[in-house]
């Protein structure tokens, strides 16, 4: 009998001792999580409920208190927040990946040919798209001529996008379709002409104009592009982006996907500079979505290094007839910035070279006081002047680097900018410490997607390869430590959402990251190879 109620009693308190527990939706335990708060400090598990953390801490203080139907042991693995990207082109990375043809990393003028025949047999259409070509990659590094689009394409429309985006080489037919000729003039922009002929490369403004002809795509394909985009984003991590610059109907769009539950990841849209698609937005104040902010306004100073357009102090070192391009007048500037500042909008924008960053630093400190938490952005901050550091501090304006863009130029930034305005050139440690923290992403399309990369390139400053052996100015690396908060809590911040993601904290949405091997620690050179073994993006889960 004292046997059968010991057996009793002890079935009554296990059964007490589980009915006690809070049912939550998710367990993670046996971790080794980096929260990312304001002491970066570490814990071993967490519990999830409607999306969100609901209590972070040690293993028996969360495996003894909560129960979930779903338990992720995670056998030691490192746990991160959501990777977050604070400057991409989400929407156009989609269109991308179902209607132009990859040419990153052609080696020669021959291999886009090459790869255009392909895509045009896989996908015929009207027009053919490209992008991602990048002369510097080729012998002579000299800009392409539309002589031999017209031998492999007769009669045909082509448009061909540079790996920046900020200049395109287009057929013969797509100039005349556009009225571009060897004389042709627009403020902002330029037609490269060699021996009296109009070679079919055209920078910024023109090549808008260009890209502007190009038929938009359906509504099912603009469905489809996002979606797949949205599947890339969280195979390699990111569960939030930035989408820079987009008009009324796309960001709509992204937003009726979301309220069917068919997007779910978050995006910060910033919108378009024009009238329109200002007013449409500026009118309802800030949107702060459960998936969607819409709270800042994109524009551009200058161009493209690659490409000559980014706007120097001083005439480029291997092209001394030009210092690059300003892209609007300054009334246009001040008319965004006052519409911003009455509206509560950001203004994020696009300045690549010193005279671009300059030209830009003029403008903000018009509109704003030092001390301000506006959060105004300069995005790229690539190339800056000595004495123009220190107005990053005086008006708190945030730098948002894409630290994969240093590891692209490398190579030949040098030969723009020559041998001492290099030296303040992907300067992100020194940028980062005028207000303490910077914003960093990938651009992508123009980068690679991975924020595994850009990790990697803030912290080596190398190729993945590993080269060069010593990295590339290294004063200017940032820690892994850096690193990590720049691709997360940092991202946040920058979008007003530091309250909400960016750190595995109590309240905060359950975004996090689980990988294989942990880059806070192992060797630099096996960062780039790491295999991601789970992300979920609140309530959006892959393994």
């Amino acid at each position: 009998m004292r046997f059968g109620y010991f057996v009793i009693l002890t079935t009554i308190l296990m059964m007490s001792s589980c009915t006690s527990k809070k049912a939550v939706d998710l367990i993670v335990h046996n971790a080794n999580i980096y929260t990312v708060d304001t002491e970066f400090s570490k814990a071993e598990a967490f519990a999830v409920k409607d999306g969100k953390f609901i209590a972070v801490g040690d293993e028996d203080e969360i495996m003894n208190q909560y129960v979930a139907p779903k338990t992720i042991d995670a056998q030691g693995r490192p746990v991160y927040p959501g990777f977050m990207d604070g400057h991409s082109h989400f929407s156009g990375y989609g269109e991308n990946l179902i209607r132009w043809a990859d040419l990153k990393d052609c080696r020669s003028y021959d291999e886009v040919i090459e790869r255009l025949k392909v895509h045009d047999s896989l996908y015929p259409a009207e027009w053919l798209l490209g992008r991602g070509w990048d002369q510097n990659l080729w012998e002579g590094a000299e800009f392409p001529d539309n002589e031999r689009l017209a031998e492999a394409f007769p009669g045909r429309m082509v448009l061909l996008t540079r790996v920046d985006g900020h200049a395109v080489l287009v057929s013969k037919e797509v100039l005349s379709l556009a009225g571009i000729d060897q004389n042709f003039k627009m403020d902002g922009g330029m037609a490269i002409v060699k021996n009296g002929r109009c070679t079919g490369v055209l920078l910024d403004n023109i090549a808008d104009l260009a890209k502007s002809l190009v038929p938009s795509m359906n509504k099912d394909q603009r469905i489809k592009a996002l979606l797949k985009a949205q599947e890339n984003c969280f195979a390699v991590g990111l569960t939030s982006v930035t989408d820079a610059g987009l008009d009324i109907e796309s960001i709509e769009l992204i937003d009726s996907l979301q309220q069917a539950g068919d997007l779910t990841i978050h995006v910060n849209a910033m919108v378009n500079p024009d009238d329109e698609t200002m007013d449409h937005f500026m009118s309802q104040g800030v949107i702060d979505k459960d998936k969607l902010t819409v709270r800042s306004v994109k524009i551009y100073a200058d161009g493209a290094l690659g490409s000559r357009g980014a706007k120097l102090i001083e005439p480029y070192a291997d092209a001394p007839q030009t210092s690059g391009l300003v892209l609007e007048s300054d009334a246009f500037y001040r008319h965004v910035c006052q519409k911003a500042m009455e509206s509560g909008y950001q203004v994020c924008c696009h300045a690549i070279g010193d005279g671009g960053v300059r030209h830009i630093l003029d403008i903000y400190s018009e509109f704003l006081k030092s001390n301000n938490d506006l959060r105004w952005r300069i995005e790229h901050s690539q190339v800056v002047a000595d004495d123009d550091f220190q107005r990053y501090h005086d008006y708190a304006v945030i730098p948002s680097i894409q630290t994969t863009h240093c590891t692209s130029d490398m190579d030949w930034a040098d030969e723009r900018l020559g041998a001492e305005r290099i030296k303040n050139a992907y300067a992100y440690q020194r940028l980062l410490q005028q207000n303490g923290w910077v914003v960093n992403g990938t651009d992508f399309p123009i980068e690679d997607i991975s924020p595994l990369l850009t990790f990697y390139a803030a912290v080596a400053r190398k190729h993945p390869d590993g080269t060069p052996s010593e990295g590339f100015q290294m004063e200017n690396a940032l820690t892994r430590e850096q690193a990590l908060q720049s691709i997360t809590i940092w991202v946040a911040k920058g979008c007003f959402l530091e309250n909400r993601k960016g750190s595995i904290e109590t309240g905060k949405d359950a975004d996090f990251v689980i990988l294989e091997k942990d880059i806070m620690t192992i060797e630099e050179n096996e960062i780039p190879q790491t295999q991601l073994f789970y992300v979920s993006a609140a309530n959006k889960t892959s393994e």
